[in-house]
């Protein structure tokens, strides 16, 4: 390996010829004396900047293994360096430094020359001993560099020289950079881990038994269109009908035939399959012999004109058809919220054929002196459904406090007086006080009192609601179907307006509706207090919904006068009635004054909470919504803790808790207080 020293000079001029031959030398000592580190401080900086042209003297001197080591006076003549001493200088400053010996690496190790000293590059060697030698170094060298990440650090900064504090400060870095990384990849794992704990939570929660055919392990779930042929195929049969019209039209009698028989081929293969998995093995098949057919009478029958004409009118008639099944499926859903179920409809006889069979004296329920106790938590309960009733029974007297100050007023028609009365006496309600009574004996109900029972007994009611061809039937599509339904032909649900004068002797009331459960306490609420009005509801209305606008006429001026459009509705349901103020507004008579100005269905249609709207206006104390909470009945996503935190729970609506078409989701709210166990229910079939 062979060593340069670059020389260089900031200032120096050039020896002039005058001032005396024999001073020279000495001025020439004395002036090397101090320049030298300046000097060699220079020669340093020359050595970089001509390292490229030093490297390509290093490559032709290698070719010649045999040639002698060139010094640092020709080397600086070849490279093409200007010398910026003169040739005395040059002697003097080589006379000096002729007793370090010859320029090589050894005599740099042993004499330990400056860092300013740098090795360019190997030079040619003197012999093949000296390059043998090299090529081990190198190995060494290689070894020794995979011993470990610090020792080559330490072993890359002697080599350029760093500092002590340098190589601790590098040191640290890599130390607090493996750290970040560590640290990183801790979080990740912990990310990962989560991620994987809420899959499996979630997992847990999927209801396997609901899946059904839509479980994504199916052959309809391969691919996103999984009903792509089963559309193709409609598709098909859609304009084989279109082109079967224009075949008949145009007496294309081989075409008509071979189109009828493609279509019935079709339906058949088709069947009820919504999606490609379902079909019939055949269907491919089918579907290309269709396809040949329609292709075929494209060909001979298509005209833009008749395709356009058919296809409307098969859409204003599938459009009439939706129309028609849209009406009848409001209707059927009506009449089966309305109707009572086989079980139930089993269970009240039954228990109406044993209460007719027991001796009078064993018909009366016990406690009757608390029924008039003003100072009683007392409950109206109007209904026509055994187990429904015996539901908000039981679910009140399981949630109070202290049952034997409860007393239930129960009234239901003559139909199931008897079943009514024989449950309660079977099944008493703890220590609690029941009463059942009869709607059809309050003699003082009738149509000269009640505007609804006249209004009812009307011919242009009875046309309404009995005659078969009336327009509004369902075949003409009328709009207010629910309201044509039968409970709003029964006194029980008018009854409502009347509290006072069912019970006269009482001061406050808790009027229950029977698609109700009670899940809490509600002896409470005969401490609120009303400021003086006649009703405490829970208000239902939102930003837009459910205001008195939605349920009165406010085209009617009567209306438009007296009413606020934008006022905020209650629900019926559980409502607290003060019965002492009730008498002083004379509300009976504010109900009796808007229902006869109903007469023809003008301010409301039928029902009772428009006219309990207009009735209690501003006459209604609003509650707090966890007293009761509404929707059960038709709405699927109610928050569940909202129901839990809930007083009354309401299965308001069409899917009540004891019809099939109710939503199971909230069913065991209801269940939980029926004992299926029962000789009766057994018997009856009746089961969760």
């Amino acid at each position: 390996m062979a060593l340069k020293r670059g020389l260089s000079s900031s200032g120096v001029n050039k020896n002039r010829s005058g001032g005396g031959g024999s001073r020279l030398p000495i001025i020439l000592v004395i002036f090397f004396c101090f320049l030298s580190p300046l000097i060699f401080f220079v020669g340093r900086r020359l050595i970089i900047t001509s390292s490229s042209a030093d490297q390509n003297n290093n490559n032709n001197n290698a070719v010649g293994s045999g040639k002698q080591q060139l010094d640092w006076r020709e080397r600086l003549a070849l490279q093409h360096v200007k010398p910026l001493f003169s040739k005395e200088v040059i002697d003097v400053i080589a006379s000096s430094t002729a007793d370090l010996g010859p320029l090589s690496l050894d005599s740099l190790k042993k004499n330990k020359l400056s860092a300013s000293w740098k090795v360019i590059g190997g030079e040619t060697p003197v012999d093949n001993k000296a390059a043998s030698e090299t090529n081990q170094t190198a190995t060494v060298v290689k070894q020794e560099a995979s011993k470990g990440k610090v020792d080559n650090i330490s072993e890359d900064n002697a080599r350029s020289g760093d500092t002590p504090a340098k190589l601790a400060r590098r040191q640290l870095r890599e130390k607090r950079r493996e750290k970040r990384v560590a640290e990183l990849l801790r979080q990740d794992d912990e990310a990962t881990a989560r991620l994987e704990n809420a899959a499996i939570e979630r997992s847990k929660l999927v209801d396997g038994a609901v899946l059904g055919k839509y479980s994504i392990w199916r052959k309809e779930m391969d691919n996103e269109n999984s009903d792509s042929t089963v559309r193709l195929m409609r598709d098909q049969m859609i304009m084989a009908r279109v082109y079967l019209s224009i075949a008949k039209m145009k007496n294309k009698r081989d075409l008509l035939q071979e189109l009828q028989t493609r279509l019935k081929e079709s339906q058949r293969a088709l069947g009820e399959s919504s999606a490609d998995s379902d079909l019939h093995p055949s269907a491919p098949g089918k579907l290309k012999a269709m396809g040949q057919v329609l292709s075929k009478a494209r060909e001979q029958l298509y005209d833009c004109k008749l395709v356009t004409g058919k296809l409307r009118a098969m859409l204003q008639t599938a459009d009439e058809q939706v129309r028609s099944l849209k009406k009848q499926s409001t209707f059927l859903s009506q009449l089966a919220a309305k109707t009572v179920p086989n079980g139930i409809h089993c269970l009240s006889m039954r228990l109406t054929i044993d209460y007719y069979l027991l001796p009078l004296e064993k018909r009366k329920f016990p406690r009757s002196e608390n029924l008039e106790n003003p100072n009683l938590y007392h409950y109206a309960l109007f209904s026509d459904n055994v187990l429904a009733a015996s539901v908000v029974v039981n679910s009140t007297i399981m949630n109070a406090k202290d049952s034997t100050k409860h007393v239930f007023h129960l009234v239901t028609d003559k139909l199931n007086f008897g079943a009514m009365n024989m449950w309660f006496l079977l099944n008493p309600p703890g220590k609690a006080t029941i009463h059942v009574e009869n709607v059809d004996e309050f003699k003082w109900l009738n149509s000269s009192y009640c505007p609804v029972l006249r209004q009812l007994e009307s011919a242009a009611m009875k046309e309404y609601y009995f005659k078969a061809n009336h327009p509004t039937s369902l075949s003409s599509g009328s709009s207010n179907l629910k309201y044509r339904n039968p409970k709003y032909l029964s006194m029980l649900n008018h009854l409502r307006f009347y509290l006072p004068q069912v019970y006269p002797k009482l001061d406050k009331i808790l009027f229950l509706d029977d698609d109700i459960v009670v899940q809490k306490d509600l002896t409470k609420l005969w401490s609120v207090d009303l400021n003086g009005k006649v009703n405490g509801a829970v208000e239902t209305c939102g930003e837009s919904f459910h205001r008195f606008d939605k349920y009165l006429n406010f085209s009617n001026p009567h209306i438009a006068r007296h009413f606020d459009p934008n006022a905020c509705g209650w629900a019926y349901g559980m409502n607290i009635f003060d019965l002492k103020v009730w008498k002083k507004k004379d509300i009976t008579g504010i109900y009796h004054k808007w229902q006869n100005m109903n007469e023809d269905r003008v301010l409301w249609k039928l029902g009772t909470l428009p006219p309990g709207l207009i009735t209690f206006y501003n006459l209604t104390h609003p509650l707090q919504k966890s007293w009761h909470v509404l929707g059960l009945g038709y709405n699927p996503s109610i928050d569940r803790s909202e129901i839990e935190n809930a007083a009354v729970v309401h299965y308001n609506g069409n899917m009540k808790p004891w019809l099939e078409l109710a939503m199971t989701k909230y069913r065991p709210y209801w269940t939980k207080y029926i004992k299926y166990d029962h000789p009766y229910l057994r018997n009856c079939n009746l089961s969760e």
